[in-house]
Formats: C-alpha cells, sequence, structure tokens
C-alpha cells in the first residue's frame, strides 16, 4: 500500500510544481481570510491551472456561506471541498446538493471522546481528516495548521465507515511513526513543510512526501 499525501496551504507556482513532482496525491488551496496561507480568488484561478489533472484540488473553507463556495468552486474548480469549520450534517448535505463535489469534513482531535464526532457524518461527509483540536487556551489559534499534534493513540483503533486522512503537527521526521500507529492511509501538512508561516519549502515538501511515501 502506499501512502498518499497532501500538501496543503499553497499559494506559489514553484511549490505546486515541487509538490506534483515529488508525488503528492492532493493539493490543498486555503480560503479562510484568516490564515496566512490563505489566497485570493485571483490567485486559486491561475494557480490551479499548473495542477495536472491526475492530481487533485482541495478546497480549504471554514463555516464558508453559499456566496463564498460559490467563488471558491468557479475559480480553483476543486474536487474535493475541506470544511473545517462546525458545519453540521444538514449543511453537508445542503453543500453536497449545491455543488456535487466530493466533501471532506474535518474533525478536531484532542481527548479520548472527540473520534466519536465522526459518527454523525456518516451519511454527508465522502472523506474525513482527523486533526489536532487547538485548546481553548490557545488565543487566536486557527481551526488548523497550528504545527499541533495530538495524541495518535486515540485514534489507532477507530476505524471509521469512510476514507480518512491524518493531519496536526506532522513533518519529515514524525510522518512514519504517525502512520505506523494511527493506521493511516493518507496524510495531510501544511506547517510542517515550512520555512515560516505560509512559506512553503520545496525542499521540505520533497522530504515529506518521501518520508510519507516510504512508511
Amino acid at each position: 500500500m502506499t501512502i498518499r499525501v497532501k500538501i496543503c496551504g499553497l499559494s506559489t507556482a514553484e511549490t505546486i510544481e515541487a509538490s506534483v513532482a515529488a508525488g503528492a496525491d492532493y493539493l490543498g488551496f486555503n480560503f479562510y481570510p484568516k490564515s496566512p496561507r490563505s489566497i485570493s480568488l485571483e490567485q486559486a484561478r491561475a494557480l490551479a491551472a499548473g495542477v495536472p489533472s491526475s492530481v487533485l484540488k482541495v478546497s480549504l473553507t471554514v463555516d464558508a456561506d453559499d456566496r463564498t463556495l460559490d467563488g471558491v468552486v468557479e475559480a480553483l474548480q476543486p474536487d474535493i471541498l475541506q470544511l473545517h469549520g462546525a458545519e453540521t450534517p444538514d449543511r453537508l448535505v445542503e453543500i453536497k446538493s449545491r455543488y456535487g463535489i466530493t466533501l471532506m469534513k474535518v474533525i478536531g482531535i484532542a481527548e479520548p471522546g472527540d473520534p466519536e464526532l465522526c459518527e454523525i457524518y456518516r451519511d454527508s461527509a465522502d472523506l474525513l481528516l482527523f486533526d489536532a483540536k487547538p485548546p481553548k487556551s490557545m488565543a487566536g489559534a486557527l481551526p488548523g495548521g497550528n504545527g499541533l499534534i495530538f495524541d495518535w493513540s486515540l485514534i489507532a483503533g477507530h476505524r471509521p465507515e469512510m476514507p480518512w486522512m491524518l493531519s496536526g503537527g506532522l513533518n519529515a521526521e514524525n510522518v512514519a511513526e504517525a502512520i505506523r500507529i494511527t493506521g493511516a492511509e493518507a496524510v495531510d501538512v501544511s506547517s510542517g513543510i515550512e520555512s515560516a508561516p505560509g512559506q512553503k519549502d520545496p525542499a521540505l515538501i520533497e522530504a515529506f512526501i518521501r518520508a510519507a511515501k516510504a512508511a
């Protein structure tokens, strides 16, 4: 089995090219304005042109309204909508009905009961992303991309009924161990391949993908 890799928060043609060359399976584009990785619709339109059809484009939004999603879908033409907020199962059904695009729901993990939250999305999401839930004490924390690791043993025995990815503080040094403990078949990275917040490093991208694929 080859591990699938998602490189998230891309904002330049150079890092898209590096990700594709290194073997990324998914490329993520952030449309959450408070994130240092956020891009405009104009940027998305230009960047999307450089993504080969063999690699899936993923749009990241947080509790976005229809107008925002309309713009994202038109500009990026995403293969997957990653929903990183408090979207309810009913909201997912609305979004799926409106766009007919694969939906990925993010589930924040911090304590033993959190993995069970995915059960409510069983009939509305197509795949899940387990990410570290920022602590309440972390003022101004983003919903994701904070470089935080959660206790991987919390999901080690948890097997959702749909495909899922692992995220949260992953980097080239720890991704193999994370895969070994959780049994993840797909991993997602953002801050772990940056030289500074929002600044992706082609060398770190290549190292991460190599480490994940070799796990």
